[in-house]
């Protein structure tokens, strides 16, 4: 049986950018580059349409075409993640059903929310997920992000990982993830399948500490991450340190400066994509900041520099 000691799904799964030709257009062409070097960067799989891949400029039928786009062209090479995140609860299980019957493997859903002060009750927030489960078959991951400003505290968590069949992946992205990591495990035990690191891993080290067993990274630099997982994962908590070391000037300047465009800067730089322009309104990267982010990544030479030259 699927749970804590025996999960379906661990390791990386970084976030995949959105890219856009510098219009503003979707560029497919870019996109299937995008998850060709990702695979190829030694992620254990993939997630669409979160925060970081600008989801929340993007049309329904964008959705619908990067959804399908994407797990078309991944086919099979590693399961795929898809956000479906909407405050309606009908809309919500509409997206993560056609999500699953395109071949997600998993959906990632934030609590229902609007704007800064629309935010519902445990006992709305759980209808909502029970919800979203009775539409699906696949895992639900629940992300507990500040973007969606709702409490959740680690005994509701736990109780709707008892309560509601598919609800069995967390994401911890507010301040104190360790710790809320750690006690939703001491509450949930084996319901907690997939308790999970986010915010590209500047948490990572503590957060594996507390018994995180999967990390929702930026896209950029799986090939630097990755090593520090498995090495933390066989016991090996050195090597583990060491290369945490190594790679947390590049993690801090993503989390702390750049944030979603770093990924697309860095691709961009490789060759991967044609373009690393954000969707309007949101501002492009400062050139210095642009610059800091590559002279870091050089330092460091990851898989994206090189992929595609």
């Amino acid at each position: 049986m699927p749970g804590l000691s025996n999960p379906r799904y661990r390791g990386i799964f970084p976030v995949v950018p959105t890219t856009f030709h510098e219009d503003g257009r979707l560029d497919l062409a870019s996109q299937r580059r995008c998850l060709d070097f990702m695979i190829d960067s030694g992620v254990h799989g993939l997630c669409l349409l979160a925060n970081y891949s600008e989801q929340f400029l993007l049309a329904d039928e964008e959705r619908e075409t990067l959804t399908r786009t994407c797990l078309e062209h991944v086919a099979g090479r590693v399961p795929v993640i898809v956000t479906t995140t909407h405050t309606s609860t009908k809309i919500c299980a509409e997206r993560s059903r056609r999500a699953q019957d395109m071949g997600a493997a998993m959906v990632m859903v934030m609590p229902p929310y609007h704007g800064a002060t629309f935010r519902f009750g445990e006992a709305q927030v759980q209808s909502f997920f029970q919800g979203v489960s009775d539409a699906i078959d696949i895992p639900i991951m629940i992300q507990d992000a500040p973007a969606a400003g709702t409490p959740l505290p680690p005994a509701f968590l736990a109780r709707m990982a008892r309560e509601i069949e598919q609800v069995s992946y967390f994401k911890m992205e507010t301040a104190g993830a360790a710790g809320k990591l750690r006690e939703l495990i001491a509450l949930g035990g084996e319901a907690i399948e997939g308790p999970w690191d986010g915010e590209e891993a500047i948490t990572l080290l503590a957060d594996l500490e507390a018994g995180a067993t999967g990390a929702m990274t930026g896209g950029g630099f799986a090939d630097g991450i990755r090593p520090i997982i498995e090495a933390h994962r066989a016991g090996d908590k050195d090597r583990a340190f060491e290369q945490y070391q190594r790679w947390l000037p590049l993690i801090n300047h993503e989390n702390r400066q750049a944030g979603f465009l770093a990924a697309k800067a860095l691709m961009k730089a490789g060759g991967v994509i044609a373009c690393d322009a954000p969707r309007a309104p949101w501002p492009p990267m400062h050139p210095e900041v642009r610059r800091q982010l590559l002279d870091i990544a050089r330092r460091l030479d990851p898989l994206v520099l090189r992929w595609g030259k």
